[in-house]
């Protein structure tokens, strides 16, 4: 029997322990069953978890569950994403030492003992969550097969000319001090001085705005739009740049904006993506203003060697002086900053290494419409990043911590060398190549950047199947990709790209894109606003895994929302309930001795077919990855048709046994036995401790099974009588209780006579001992009519 109180301290902790001593929840691939995969995201070892991370992960461990319980042989690892630039900046922050200051393999020390203590905080958190996942398909994007399968994507890539090297303009963090792709842009709102500054040329003085005076040395052309009658007369002319003295020619381009400033543009080597675009239209030569470290070079006259910031106030002193400028502006300019650090982002010529990614938009393109999205929109964000893709993937970094770039350089002839797959993992700055150039030289200069942590997280699926390894798991294409809705540009995107190139197919069949914890409206809940108030395991300490994992499906698929202490109330108000239901339940079945619904009266019919229809409703929702539509049709089942109606229709029955028909009593024993465990099946997938120490409590003993976990969801019998009486009951219940609580009664006060017209007259004569037991009425009549009506006398 159950106790008064549920103590979840006690319980989830015990309970956590018996799923792992009985490997629960272990992967076995001998199993029978469709295999279902999970690839579910590798949290990024950058600081603490909070409240958001629980919230989308756990809406994907109940998918795992149900799976599991609909006759899948769920292939649910977890991962941890713990190397590149999150987890060194985490590693500075808490150690308080800058990267660059230290002999590089000491770092990376450091780094690898940060991020095992974390990895074992955040493991220990997913398992008081009560997480379903197989521990023993546990990775790390840095342990040395991560590192081996992510080498031979890269050299896979490399050998097949979709991964290249190439000199050339590359977005450039100044801050973090390597280069960065498209994917890690954000763009944000800042206040800027739009300055007018006084060009001229041999006739006339022109009027340029700019928010970078500081390139004024790196100006290589003046632009005009060609329909613009201003100034057209001067196209093919030459214009003198202010402080610097220098002539750059006056072009036309249809990509000025004419109602933008003067409608005259300046392009300087590089301000952003337009001069970019102009410096390899046109040719022009490369002028060096900007430094990797964000200062200016000091070859640049007047402000060589200062900071961005203080060289654009410098120019723009110098132009004051000059009486050169005309005008200053504050405006709000949107700027392309590191999505990691919030540093603007320059552009800056760099030797970096790419992955191929613009020759095959249309093939992605159609990748998406071959993968089914859930929920149906986000499909457009990846659609609209990829049609907007402007720069291949850059996947080289400048850092430390991550998998090294498996590559040398001759040092003669300067041909790149690729080791053998038997070789890898390799780290060129510390392994030598096992045979010489094909020039004959055994001189070589060892590649010092890293791999984009994206570039290995985009084949996690690779690595969950062991890609190219002795043991690779035979578990084809995964079923399922969960993420969050920001990284569907990274991560979804860059796994499409990698599973086209290496394989010609999709990396998985469904993806499920979660929402949102926001602190406040619009905002957010992220370590770096550090906005969360209590963290995950205060909270599980406060109100159970369980009460949190109820409140995290409590929204629509993919749907932010923002997160209130209180409503884990509502979720322990919802525990209390189930306790309470549960043990009302057992208590009546002392002397249940098996299952057989083969004698079900049509009042335990109904209950049974509600179930039953809960059952079908809760699993068209969950098919669709909607686990908070699901609970929410679980929770009406709940507490409204068992609770408030059966539980109060049938208890009378089951109280007082010797008023009533043996087959009738035991008639309500086996459907009370059946929904109350059909319930607990239902609930399972969302408060797994609770449903599991109710299920050993009580119906393991009948059930044979150890875990309610390792049960199935059956059951589609609708029987449409049953249902018609149960809707006959509910309303002569609801009009009782209506009765008595306009009069301030009592729901026991006894009523003299209920008289009930009903065309289930036949049916609802079987009930009357029921209808007396729970709504205390002295007589009850029911005639047979096509519309139905009740009386009440008291």
């Amino acid at each position: 029997m159950l106790k008064k109180k549920y103590d979840f301290k006690e319980t989830e902790a015990r309970l956590q322990k018996f799923w792992a001593d009985n490997q629960v929840y272990k992967f076995n691939p001998e199993a029978s069953g469709q295999v279902y995969s999970i690839d579910t995201p590798p949290p990024t070892v950058s600081g603490k978890i909070h409240i958001g991370h629980i919230f989308s992960y756990t809406q994907a461990e109940m998918i795992a569950r149900y799976k599991r319980m609909n006759g899948y042989n769920v292939f649910y690892p977890f991962g941890f994403d713990d190397n590149g630039l999150p987890t060194e900046r985490l590693v500075e922050r808490e150690l308080n030492i800058i990267a660059k200051d230290l002999p590089r393999e000491t770092f990376i020390e450091h780094c690898i003992n940060s991020t095992k203590i974390y990895e074992d905080d955040f493991k220990s958190l997913w398992q008081q969550m009560g997480f379903s996942c197989d521990w023993g398909l546990e990775y790390r994007t840095i342990d040395e097969t991560s590192q081996r399968i992510s080498q031979r994507s890269f050299l896979e890539l490399a050998k097949k000319g979709k991964a290249y090297i190439d000199e050339s303009p590359v977005l450039w963090c100044t801050h973090c001090q390597t280069s960065i792709a498209q994917a890690e842009l954000d763009s944000v709102e800042k206040k800027t001085l739009f300055s007018t500054i006084k060009f001229h040329t041999n006739t006339q003085e022109l009027l340029i705005a700019t928010t970078r005076p500081e390139l004024l040395y790196g100006c290589v052309a003046i632009f005009i739009h060609p329909d613009d009658v201003r100034y057209n007369s001067l196209i093919g002319s030459k214009c003198m740049v202010p402080l610097y003295d220098f002539e750059v020619p006056v072009l036309a381009d249809e990509h000025v904006q004419m109602d933008k400033g003067t409608g005259i543009v300046m392009c300087c080597t590089f301000g952003d993506t337009t001069d970019l675009e102009w410096y390899k239209t046109y040719a022009f030569d490369y002028k060096k203003i900007i430094d990797k470290d964000g200062h200016i070079n000091r070859e640049v006259p007047i402000i060589g060697g200062m900071y961005v910031t203080k060289a654009r106030k410098e120019i723009l002193s110098r132009l004051k002086e000059a009486e050169l400028l005309l005008e200053e502006q504050s405006i709000n300019h949107t700027v392309s900053v590191h999505e990691r650090c919030g540093t603007a982002v320059e552009i800056i010529p760099s030797k970096q290494w790419y992955i191929d990614i613009l020759t095959r938009k249309e093939d992605y393109l159609k990748a998406a419409e071959e993968i089914n999205w859930y929920p149906k929109h986000m499909k457009k964000r990846y659609v609209t990043w990829v049609e907007n893709l402007k720069w291949n993937w850059c996947v080289s970094r400048q850092r430390y911590y991550g998998v090294p770039i498996p590559v040398w350089y001759c040092s003669s002839c300067q041909e790149t060398y690729f080791p053998d797959d038997s070789e890898l993992p390799i780290n060129p700055m510390t392994d030598k190549p096992k045979r010489a150039c094909s020039c004959g030289s055994e001189e070589f200069i060892p590649e010092t950047a890293v791999l984009d942590t994206w570039a290995t997280s985009s084949i996690t699926p690779e690595i969950n199947r062991r890609w190219g390894e002795l043991d690779e798991r035979n578990i084809g294409p995964m079923t399922l990709r969960t993420q969050a809705h920001e990284i569907i540009r990274t991560w979804a995107f860059y796994t499409i790209v990698k599973s086209l190139e290496h394989h010609e197919r999709l990396p998985w069949k469904d993806i499920m894109i979660c929402g949102f914890v926001l602190a406040k409206k619009g905002e957010k809940i992220s370590k770096s606003k550090n906005n969360a108030t209590l963290s995950p395991i205060q909270l599980i300490e406060t109100y159970s895994s369980d009460a949190i994992r109820y409140w995290t499906a409590n929204s629509k698929l993919g749907t932010d929302m923002m997160f209130d202490e209180k409503e884990l109330k509502l979720s322990k108000r919802f525990l209390t309930k189930l306790w309470n239901a549960s043990k009302f339940a057992i208590m009546q079945l002392e002397h249940f001795e098996s299952l057989d619904l083969t004698k079900i009266m049509a009042t335990d019919q109904w209950i049974i077919t509600k179930y039953h229809q809960t059952l079908k409703k809760a699993k068209h929702y969950l098919d669709q990855y909607e686990v908070g539509l699901a609970r929410n049709i679980i929770d009406e089942f709940f507490w409204k048709d068992f609770c408030d109606n059966y539980l109060e229709f049938v208890k009378d029955r089951l109280y007082k046994t010797e008023l009533y028909d043996a087959s009738h009593v035991e008639s309500g024993r086996q459907a009370m036995y059946y929904t109350m465990l059909g319930i607990l099946k239902l609930y399972s997938i969302y408060v797994p401790h609770m449903t599991e120490e109710i299920y050993k409590s009580f119906f393991e003993s009948f059930e044979g099974i150890h875990s309610i976990h390792m049960h199935q969801w059956h059951g589609d019998i609708i029987d449409e009588e049953s249902l018609a009486i149960g809707g006959v009951i509910k309303q002569i219940l609801s009009e009782v209780r209506k009765y008595k609580a306009d009069k301030g009664w009592s729901i026991k006060e006894p009523l003299e006579s209920l008289v009930i017209h009903t065309k289930h007259s036949e049916s609802l004569k079987l009930c009357i001992a029921d209808l007396r037991g729970c709504t205390h009425a002295k007589i009850i009549e029911v005639n047979n009519s096509d519309a139905f009506d009740i009386s009440i006398n008291s």
